[in-house]
């Protein structure tokens, strides 16, 4: 019930000022995070209890599959504010294993204006269609997941965002990150870009 929901704020709050009066003065006062997270709008996906971070450490954005698609507004008004105005230092793109977005890009099913936001994935799928049908139906799925961060990593790096950021010298490093809802921990996919030529290597599968 969405009272229990209100109290649940008011014991939050109260908590917060228990141990540290300040904290949301300091809230208001400024907000300064060095990070950017891209994930999945997936309600078992906290962004800032997975990393134990506090409001205003962590810009979130988050859509069905962690996608960062280049025509969609939202997330590019996400990415130029992170990036110009608050200069934030590391984009974390953060997708989960038993994604329910990543299956139903790839099950045959039809269920309307999601598949088109999920074409991306498909794209995903028939580029590494030898690799994934070599798989078992779950590790289908969890390569799947893992090549999608790895395509929307690609995908943040190229952007004229960050390349003018890159270009004016601005220190900014997009990582790709997979979470386990099964054990609650992140392993890093090792598919860090932080600069033009990571990015061409990158592009040229080196």
């Amino acid at each position: 019930m969405l009272e229990d929901l209100k109290a649940n704020n008011r014991k939050w709050a109260a908590g917060k000022l228990s141990v540290d009066p300040g904290f949301f003065r300091r809230l208001v006062s400024q907000q300064s995070p060095e990070y950017l997270w891209i994930g999945c709008a997936d309600s078992r996906v906290p962004a800032n209890e997975i990393v134990n971070l506090d409001p205003g450490e962590l810009f979130v954005h988050r859509n069905v599959a962690n996608l960062a698609p280049p025509q969609d507004a939202n997330y590019l008004s996400v990415l130029q504010f992170a990036v110009d105005v608050l200069k934030v230092k590391h984009i974390m793109v953060v997708g989960h294993y038993g994604c329910g977005g990543v299956a139903a890009a790839v099950d045959g099913q039809r269920r309307g204006l999601v598949d088109h936001w999920l074409h991306p994935i498909r794209e995903v799928y028939a580029e590494n269609r030898g690799e994934l049908e070599a798989l078992h139906e779950h590790e289908r799925l969890d390569r799947l997941v893992e090549l999608n961060v790895v395509r929307q990593v690609r995908n943040v790096a190229s952007d004229v965002f960050i390349q003018d950021a890159w270009a004016r010298g601005q220190s900014l490093c997009v990582h790709g990150w997979v979470y386990s809802i099964a054990n609650g921990l992140v392993t890093d996919l090792e598919c860090a870009i932080c600069n033009q030529a990571d990015l061409d290597k990158a592009i040229n599968g080196e």
